[in-house]
């Protein structure tokens, strides 16, 4: 099942459960299956992180082009606050985010087109969340805004000073300072 969202591009995925009395079996990814839902991204590494704390917040980043990537993001144990926020320039959405809770036990995922920012919060602790994305890690193109700033106003359903955070991200610059590397192209 594909769940479009108010931002062109940004949509949730369920894939479907085969379930018996030994549990259940899922395709989290078929290239096929996406493009007869008009995904064809391509996708060509693999992350994982683990997050021991909740609270646990890794975003917002993004990297530019020619690196920029799609995410296909999903929970592997553990409840996430998953977000896109749109910073292509001339996008009728641009600055605009949307949230999806991502979960081990619902099995959803969230695809995120390259152009937008991603990050995400812990909701449980003992997070592992798994993402594919669209071009290998660049570090001379990655970018980052601060997951709180007021500008965005992000609801991640916590505090900001009981945010758990890594010294990158706890840097990042202002949206207000972004100059964005991307552009919307308008489609007919």
């Amino acid at each position: 099942m594909i769940e479009k969202t108010e931002l062109d591009g940004v949509v949730i995925i369920e894939p479907r459960r085969f379930t018996d009395s030994r549990g259940y079996f899922c395709e989290t990814y078929n290239i096929n299956t996406l493009a007869e839902f008009g995904i064809t991204t391509t996708f060509v590494q693999d992350n994982q992180s683990f997050s021991e704390e909740t609270g646990t917040v890794r975003g917002l980043h993004f990297q530019a082009p020619p690196a920029a990537q799609a995410k296909l993001v999903r929970v592997l144990s553990g409840v996430i606050w998953d977000v896109a926020v749109d910073i292509r320039s001339g996008s009728p959405t641009f600055g605009r985010w949307v949230g999806c809770e991502l979960s081990a036990e619902k099995g959803n995922q969230l695809l995120i087109p390259a152009g937008f920012l991603h990050g995400f919060v812990t909701r449980t602790p003992k997070c592992t969340v798994a993402y594919k994305c669209s071009a290998p890690y660049a570090p001379a193109t990655e970018g980052a805004v601060r997951f709180d700033d007021p500008d965005l106003g992000i609801d991640w359903g916590i505090r900001p000073e009981d945010a758990v955070l890594s010294d990158k991200d706890a840097a990042a610059a202002a949206f207000a300072d972004l100059n964005t590397p991307f552009t919307h192209e308008a489609h007919p």
